[in-house]
């Protein structure tokens, strides 16, 4: 069975944002953070791998286009014929 990251990223990205309502609903309901904090806490461990995940696919999308760019610059340009006229 294979992972599927994109349906790890949308089910933690849902928690996350449920788990922070719930903890901003309860703490306006009680008025007491303290009680709260766990909540919190499950939203953020929710939202640290989902920006861990994002900041390695843009560096390797940076890694690529640079690859890429010296790729270009190292091929080999074409040089024309002295003798070939028209």
């Amino acid at each position: 069975m294979k992972f599927d990251k994109s349906l790890a990223r949308t089910v933690l990205m849902a928690l996350g944002v449920v788990s922070f309502v719930i903890g901003v609903y309860q703490t306006v309901l009680q008025k007491d953070l303290g009680r709260n904090y766990w909540i919190f806490m499950v939203s953020l461990a929710c939202w640290l791998p989902l920006n861990y995940w994002r900041q390695q696919d843009a560096r390797r999308a940076k890694e690529a286009e640079v690859a890429q760019q010296v790729a270009e610059l190292n091929r080999p340009k074409k040089q024309k014929k002295k003798g070939a006229r028209r």
